[in-house]
């Protein structure tokens, strides 16, 4: 029987959930440094999509402290110990949902009455075979003028080639590979005058930041005839070297 995309998150983070902040450190490099960019102002309203232990949240609570933020999980383990956590630390400025990134809504999910400021993915897309839907629902629930936030694994391009294969070898087990089409559809977006997009790769292209400012009125979707059917130009962990001029 095919497992939902609920089980799949909790039976892959339920073990995982008491030691994941404490391992990925050492390898999802990056995520302080896009929090530090997201020049969050006092009222905004930022949503994490997958924000698994809170740990990101947590930080930026402390960093701005007079504004709202919200978290989305696949795994109600992790957001279990999301909110034991804020309710240890005494945060009462975030609200959390066990919810997927393809369909939460600000109203439907949270009550909200107005778009988000800010969404934020940090190592999530890479995790995702169907990310346009993810990021087609961001859009929808972004303000004109928005942002799109993403750190996430690059091409490892400019790694020494041992190093690169063996890291591409191991996050392939878990599902995770760079997604060169994803960059290529924020580019058609702002080609098309729907937003603005930056990106930079740190680390010899182990990891990327990119930032989408949405313009500043509501996006019709992306025809798939302008970009291309999402699922015929999938990364798998059998694809040669993906490399993206950026």
């Amino acid at each position: 029987m095919t497992q939902s995309p609920y089980e799949s998150m909790e039976k892959m983070y339920r073990p995982q959930r008491h030691i994941y902040d404490l391992t990925r450190k050492y390898y999802l490099f990056g995520r302080d440094t896009l929090l530090k960019e997201l020049n969050v102002q006092p009222g905004d309203r930022v949503l994490e999509a997958g924000c698994g232990t809170g740990r990101n949240l947590l930080k930026l609570v402390r960093e701005f402290p007079d504004s709202l933020f919200f978290g989305v999980d696949a795994s109600s383990s992790m957001i279990e110990t999301a909110r034991r956590k804020f309710t240890r630390h005494k945060v009462t400025n975030v609200s959390l949902a066990t919810e997927l990134a393809h369909t939460f809504s600000f109203a439907d999910t949270f009550g909200l009455d107005s778009k988000f400021d800010k969404i934020v993915f940090s190592y999530s897309l890479s995790m995702m075979n169907s990310w346009r839907p993810v990021l087609e629902n961001a859009l929808k629930n972004l303000k004109a003028d928005g942002e799109i936030h993403i750190v996430d694994f690059c091409d490892q391009q400019d790694l020494t080639r041992h190093f690169g294969q063996a890291l591409k070898r191991w996050l392939a087990k878990f599902g995770v590979a760079f997604r060169p089409e994803m960059i290529e559809y924020f580019s058609d977006l702002e080609d098309s005058d729907r937003g603005r997009f930056d990106l930079r790769t740190l680390f010899g292209r182990y990891a990327f930041i990119a930032r989408f400012q949405k313009a500043g009125s509501d996006l019709p979707a992306l025809s798939e005839d302008r970009h291309g059917d999402a699922a015929e130009n999938q990364t798998s962990a059998d694809d040669g070297p993906k490399t993206v001029h950026l």
